[in-house]
Protein backbone atom coordinates (compact mmCIF):
# COMPACT_ATOMS: atom_id res chain seq x y z
CA UNK A 1 0.00 0.00 0.00
CA UNK A 2 1.81 2.66 -1.31
CA UNK A 3 5.07 1.85 -0.03
CA UNK A 4 4.00 0.08 3.12
CA UNK A 5 3.94 -3.04 4.00
CA UNK A 6 0.80 -4.97 4.14
CA UNK A 7 0.04 -8.67 5.58
CA UNK A 8 -3.05 -10.31 3.83
CA UNK A 9 -5.65 -11.85 5.79
CA UNK A 10 -8.49 -14.42 5.44
CA UNK A 11 -11.20 -13.87 8.62
CA UNK A 12 -14.41 -15.87 8.95
CA UNK A 13 -17.51 -13.96 10.16
CA UNK A 14 -19.36 -15.63 13.05
CA UNK A 15 -22.42 -16.41 10.56
CA UNK A 16 -18.85 -18.48 8.40
CA UNK A 17 -18.49 -16.30 5.80
CA UNK A 18 -14.71 -15.83 4.34
CA UNK A 19 -13.51 -12.41 4.82
CA UNK A 20 -10.74 -10.76 2.43
CA UNK A 21 -8.87 -8.20 4.21
CA UNK A 22 -5.44 -6.49 4.79
CA UNK A 23 -3.21 -5.64 7.65
CA UNK A 24 -0.50 -2.57 8.32
CA UNK A 25 1.07 -3.26 11.47
CA UNK A 26 1.00 0.13 14.07
CA UNK A 27 2.82 0.81 17.62
CA UNK A 28 1.31 2.44 20.09
CA UNK A 29 -1.60 -0.39 20.95
CA UNK A 30 -3.96 1.44 18.19
CA UNK A 31 -5.65 -0.49 15.71
CA UNK A 32 -8.05 1.44 13.22
CA UNK A 33 -10.88 -1.18 11.10
CA UNK A 34 -11.14 0.12 7.86
CA UNK A 35 -14.65 -0.24 6.38
CA UNK A 36 -15.28 0.19 2.68
CA UNK A 37 -18.33 1.96 0.74
CA UNK A 38 -20.83 -0.18 -1.39
CA UNK A 39 -19.15 -1.85 -4.49
CA UNK A 40 -15.67 -0.63 -2.76
CA UNK A 41 -12.67 -2.70 -1.63
CA UNK A 42 -9.56 -2.72 0.48
CA UNK A 43 -7.26 -3.49 -2.58
CA UNK A 44 -8.45 -0.29 -4.78
CA UNK A 45 -6.18 2.49 -5.30
CA UNK A 46 -8.36 5.09 -3.07
CA UNK A 47 -9.01 2.99 -0.50
CA UNK A 48 -5.34 1.81 -0.45
CA UNK A 49 -4.16 5.34 -0.13
CA UNK A 50 -6.78 5.90 2.52
CA UNK A 51 -5.36 2.85 4.69
CA UNK A 52 -1.65 4.31 4.09
CA UNK A 53 -2.72 7.91 5.66
CA UNK A 54 -4.49 5.69 8.94
CA UNK A 55 -1.29 3.91 9.26
CA UNK A 56 0.20 7.17 10.45
CA UNK A 57 -2.07 6.84 13.31
CA UNK A 58 -1.78 3.35 14.37
CA UNK A 59 -2.50 -0.18 12.72
CA UNK A 60 -5.29 -0.75 10.19
CA UNK A 61 -7.02 -4.05 9.12
CA UNK A 62 -9.18 -2.93 5.98
CA UNK A 63 -11.89 -5.21 5.18
CA UNK A 64 -13.67 -6.83 1.79
CA UNK A 65 -17.34 -6.33 3.04
CA UNK A 66 -19.48 -10.19 1.98
CA UNK A 67 -20.06 -9.93 -1.73
CA UNK A 68 -17.22 -7.28 -2.81
CA UNK A 69 -13.80 -8.01 -3.72
CA UNK A 70 -12.38 -11.14 -2.72
CA UNK A 71 -14.50 -11.97 0.12
CA UNK A 72 -16.92 -14.61 0.15
CA UNK A 73 -20.77 -14.65 0.49
CA UNK A 74 -23.24 -11.75 -0.82
CA UNK A 75 -23.84 -8.40 0.12
CA UNK A 76 -26.74 -7.39 2.09
CA UNK A 77 -26.35 -3.98 1.68
CA UNK A 78 -25.51 -3.12 5.61
CA UNK A 79 -27.58 -5.46 7.51
CA UNK A 80 -24.88 -8.64 8.14
CA UNK A 81 -22.53 -6.48 7.35
CA UNK A 82 -21.52 -5.91 11.12
CA UNK A 83 -20.33 -9.43 11.64
CA UNK A 84 -17.26 -8.36 9.10
CA UNK A 85 -16.62 -5.67 11.54
CA UNK A 86 -16.92 -7.76 14.02
CA UNK A 87 -14.38 -10.48 12.98
CA UNK A 88 -11.71 -7.76 12.16
CA UNK A 89 -12.53 -6.07 15.89
CA UNK A 90 -11.83 -9.75 17.24
CA UNK A 91 -8.61 -10.50 15.05
CA UNK A 92 -7.15 -7.29 15.80
CA UNK A 93 -7.79 -7.79 19.51
CA UNK A 94 -6.00 -11.17 18.78
CA UNK A 95 -3.08 -9.51 17.44
CA UNK A 96 -2.83 -7.80 21.35
CA UNK A 97 -3.78 -4.27 19.80
CA UNK A 98 -5.39 -2.97 23.11
CA UNK A 99 -7.62 0.07 21.29
CA UNK A 100 -9.71 -0.45 18.42
CA UNK A 101 -11.15 2.36 16.32
CA UNK A 102 -13.98 1.95 13.51
CA UNK A 103 -13.61 4.21 10.25
CA UNK A 104 -16.48 3.49 7.45
CA UNK A 105 -17.41 5.37 4.77
CA UNK A 106 -20.62 5.58 3.55
CA UNK A 107 -22.70 1.93 3.68
CA UNK A 108 -19.35 1.05 6.05
CA UNK A 109 -20.30 4.20 7.81
CA UNK A 110 -24.18 2.89 8.60
CA UNK A 111 -22.15 -0.45 9.06
CA UNK A 112 -19.60 0.91 11.79
CA UNK A 113 -22.22 2.76 13.42
CA UNK A 114 -24.63 -0.17 13.94
CA UNK A 115 -21.94 -2.76 15.06
CA UNK A 116 -20.61 -0.22 17.76
CA UNK A 117 -24.14 0.19 18.91
CA UNK A 118 -25.28 -3.53 18.63
CA UNK A 119 -22.08 -5.26 19.59
CA UNK A 120 -19.93 -2.45 21.19
CA UNK A 121 -16.48 -4.01 22.21
CA UNK A 122 -14.71 -1.01 20.23
CA UNK A 123 -12.90 2.49 21.67
CA UNK A 124 -14.33 5.15 19.06
CA UNK A 125 -16.26 5.61 15.69
CA UNK A 126 -16.22 7.59 12.79
CA UNK A 127 -19.03 7.28 10.24
CA UNK A 128 -18.11 9.42 7.02
CA UNK A 129 -20.48 10.42 4.46
CA UNK A 130 -23.01 7.58 5.96
CA UNK A 131 -26.48 7.30 5.60
CA UNK A 132 -29.22 7.90 8.77
CA UNK A 133 -32.05 6.09 7.50
CA UNK A 134 -32.74 3.27 4.73
CA UNK A 135 -34.58 3.37 1.19
CA UNK A 136 -33.37 7.04 0.55
CA UNK A 137 -33.86 7.91 -2.98
CA UNK A 138 -34.13 11.54 -3.81
CA UNK A 139 -31.11 11.89 -5.27
CA UNK A 140 -30.09 10.86 -8.66
CA UNK A 141 -26.93 8.56 -7.76
CA UNK A 142 -28.41 7.38 -4.64
CA UNK A 143 -31.45 6.09 -7.01
CA UNK A 144 -28.79 4.07 -9.50
CA UNK A 145 -27.60 2.90 -6.08
CA UNK A 146 -31.36 1.33 -5.32
CA UNK A 147 -31.71 0.40 -9.01
CA UNK A 148 -27.95 -1.91 -8.68
CA UNK A 149 -29.93 -4.02 -5.54
CA UNK A 150 -33.41 -4.04 -6.44
CA UNK A 151 -32.99 -4.57 -9.74
CA UNK A 152 -32.16 -8.25 -11.66
CA UNK A 153 -30.40 -6.59 -14.23
CA UNK A 154 -28.97 -4.14 -12.25
CA UNK A 155 -27.58 -6.89 -9.88
CA UNK A 156 -25.59 -8.26 -12.76
CA UNK A 157 -24.10 -4.98 -13.54
CA UNK A 158 -22.76 -4.74 -10.08
CA UNK A 159 -21.45 -7.75 -10.61
CA UNK A 160 -20.02 -7.39 -14.25
CA UNK A 161 -18.92 -4.16 -13.22
CA UNK A 162 -17.83 -3.46 -10.19
CA UNK A 163 -17.08 -7.40 -8.78
CA UNK A 164 -20.37 -6.92 -6.07
CA UNK A 165 -22.49 -10.11 -5.60
CA UNK A 166 -25.12 -8.73 -3.97
CA UNK A 167 -28.41 -11.04 -2.40
CA UNK A 168 -31.59 -10.59 -4.83
CA UNK A 169 -34.95 -10.22 -2.70
CA UNK A 170 -35.80 -7.62 0.12
CA UNK A 171 -34.36 -7.98 3.35
CA UNK A 172 -36.80 -10.55 5.69
CA UNK A 173 -36.96 -8.64 8.52
CA UNK A 174 -35.97 -4.44 7.77
CA UNK A 175 -32.55 -4.12 10.29
CA UNK A 176 -32.48 -0.98 12.77
CA UNK A 177 -31.03 1.98 10.65
CA UNK A 178 -28.60 3.50 11.90
CA UNK A 179 -30.20 6.85 13.46
CA UNK A 180 -32.32 4.07 15.21
CA UNK A 181 -29.58 2.43 17.32
CA UNK A 182 -26.75 5.12 16.80
CA UNK A 183 -27.75 6.52 20.83
CA UNK A 184 -26.53 3.24 22.14
CA UNK A 185 -22.56 3.86 20.82
CA UNK A 186 -22.31 6.35 24.00
CA UNK A 187 -19.95 6.42 26.24
CA UNK A 188 -17.83 5.34 23.08
CA UNK A 189 -16.30 8.27 21.18
CA UNK A 190 -18.65 8.70 17.91
CA UNK A 191 -17.64 11.19 15.18
CA UNK A 192 -19.66 11.78 12.86
CA UNK A 193 -17.98 13.48 8.80
CA UNK A 194 -20.20 14.42 5.97
CA UNK A 195 -19.13 16.94 3.01
CA UNK A 196 -21.76 19.74 2.01
CA UNK A 197 -21.48 18.85 -1.98
CA UNK A 198 -22.36 15.56 -1.03
CA UNK A 199 -24.08 14.57 -4.45
CA UNK A 200 -25.41 10.66 -2.48
CA UNK A 201 -27.04 12.09 0.89
CA UNK A 202 -27.30 15.67 2.26
CA UNK A 203 -26.31 16.85 4.76
CA UNK A 204 -29.46 16.30 6.80
CA UNK A 205 -28.29 12.30 7.24
CA UNK A 206 -24.74 13.35 9.17
CA UNK A 207 -27.41 15.78 10.93
CA UNK A 208 -30.04 13.49 12.15
CA UNK A 209 -27.80 10.70 13.20
CA UNK A 210 -26.28 13.45 15.44
CA UNK A 211 -29.19 14.45 16.45
CA UNK A 212 -30.06 10.79 17.89
CA UNK A 213 -26.62 10.48 19.10
CA UNK A 214 -25.04 10.94 23.09
CA UNK A 215 -22.50 12.47 24.07
CA UNK A 216 -19.10 12.14 23.26
CA UNK A 217 -19.84 13.34 19.86
CA UNK A 218 -19.08 15.34 17.37
CA UNK A 219 -19.87 16.42 14.04
CA UNK A 220 -17.43 17.69 11.09
CA UNK A 221 -19.40 18.87 8.18
CA UNK A 222 -16.89 19.65 5.35
CA UNK A 223 -16.96 22.59 3.21
CA UNK A 224 -16.72 21.41 -0.26
CA UNK A 225 -16.41 17.67 0.28
CA UNK A 226 -18.14 15.10 -1.85
CA UNK A 227 -18.64 11.80 -0.99
CA UNK A 228 -17.16 8.75 0.65
CA UNK A 229 -13.57 7.58 -0.06
CA UNK A 230 -13.55 9.01 -3.81
CA UNK A 231 -13.68 12.62 -2.13
CA UNK A 232 -11.55 12.34 1.22
CA UNK A 233 -8.31 14.45 0.81
CA UNK A 234 -5.50 13.31 2.99
CA UNK A 235 -5.26 16.29 4.98
CA UNK A 236 -9.05 14.57 6.15
CA UNK A 237 -8.17 11.10 6.43
CA UNK A 238 -5.20 12.57 8.69
CA UNK A 239 -7.59 14.65 10.72
CA UNK A 240 -10.10 11.38 11.12
CA UNK A 241 -6.50 9.10 12.58
CA UNK A 242 -5.73 11.63 15.30
CA UNK A 243 -8.74 12.15 16.23
CA UNK A 244 -9.18 8.81 16.72
CA UNK A 245 -5.88 8.02 18.35
CA UNK A 246 -6.40 10.78 20.56
CA UNK A 247 -10.24 9.89 21.89
CA UNK A 248 -9.44 6.28 21.96
CA UNK A 249 -8.99 5.15 25.64
CA UNK A 250 -6.22 1.77 27.02
CA UNK A 251 -8.01 -0.85 27.66
CA UNK A 252 -7.17 -1.91 31.49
Amino acid sequence: MNGVSVQPLTLHSMDGVRIDAGHLPGSDGLCLVLAHGFTGAWRQPTTRRIAAVLNKAGGVIAIDFRGHGRSGGRSTVGDREILDVDAAVRHARHLGYERVGLVGFSMGGAVVVRHAALHGGVDAVVAVSAPARWYYRDTKPMRRVHWAIEQRSGRLAARVVRRTRIAGGAWAKVPEAPHEVVGRIAPTPLLIVHGDQDPFLPVDHAEQLYGAARDPRELWIEPGYGHAESAATPALIHRIGQWTASRTIAVD
